[in-house]
């Protein structure tokens, strides 16, 4: 175990000026991030946030020479797995602030635009994981079937910078594998975001383009490709004030 005094010296001190600009402690508070003892919820999202610089998963970390010198595996993945958790709101306090530096640095006539988009979220060696699905991946040219999730992800950009907004992992209510946990807890953010996988994409949509206008993040367009193209979304969109550009299907 770490010295709670000390703790933060065992990461990079690169990362504590983008830390403190970005007031990641604070949009962490705000999110309902936080702990009343133990380590702190902010030196365990560093800790995290730093294994992507190091090339390294939590696994082979405690693996290494240096495994004392870092709290017990548990004490992470409760930190990660905690359904109390707003990560949804995490991320776009996190963003709306980020885009708010950014806009600065830009012309105000630059056009600024949401867009939406969608991944395979491949899981094929899984077998327990919640809400785990029969998805069908209509990107690739291969066409194929997979387990796991679709990734749908709302992101802002002016043309020269990308910033994701918000995102979520969609389930499939026709194919699914495995259903919600019995343990969580209904109140939870963890629950409604297991509910809020269990709808369409298009059903998403709308929602989460209204949580990041409501952020204080501006945008004049929707960009989206012909999966997304429907005219129940394309009206949708456009009740709330945005201009929709995209791909028609033939």
């Amino acid at each position: 175990m770490i010295d709670q005094n000390s703790q933060y010296n065992q990461l990079p001190k690169e990362l504590d000026s983008v830390f403190s600009e970005l007031e990641m402690n604070k949009h962490l508070r705000q999110a309902g991030i936080k702990k009343s003892f133990g380590f702190s919820c902010s030196y365990l999202f560093q800790l995290v946030f730093c294994l992507i610089f190091q090339h390294k998963n939590w696994f082979s970390l405690l693996d290494s020479k240096k495994a004392d010198q870092f709290p017990a595996k548990d004490a992470v993945y409760r930190f990660l797995n905690q359904s109390t958790f707003n990560w949804r709101r995490f991320l776009l306090l996190l963003s709306a602030f980020t885009i708010q530096k950014v806009t600065r640095l830009t012309n105000k006539e630059r056009p600024k635009v949401l867009i939406i988009d969608d991944s395979a979220y491949d899981r094929n060696r899984s077998k327990k994981v919640e809400l785990l699905a029969r998805c069908f991946d209509h990107a690739s040219l291969k066409m194929r079937f997979y387990k796991g999730f679709r990734m749908l992800t709302l992101g802002w950009s002016d043309g020269y910078t990308f910033m994701p907004v918000d995102f979520s992992l969609v389930s499939s209510k026709k194919s699914l594998i495995n259903g919600i946990s019995e343990n969580i807890d209904k109140r939870t953010c963890g629950y409604k975001r297991r509910e809020n996988a269990l709808q369409t994409e298009p059903e998403q949509i709308p929602d989460m383009i209204k949580r990041a206008l409501a952020s204080g993040i501006e945008a004049s367009y929707v960009l989206m490709d012909s999966w997304f193209t429907l005219p129940p979304l394309v009206k949708a969109i456009v009740d709330q004030g945005l201009d929709v550009i995209g791909m028609v299907k033939e």
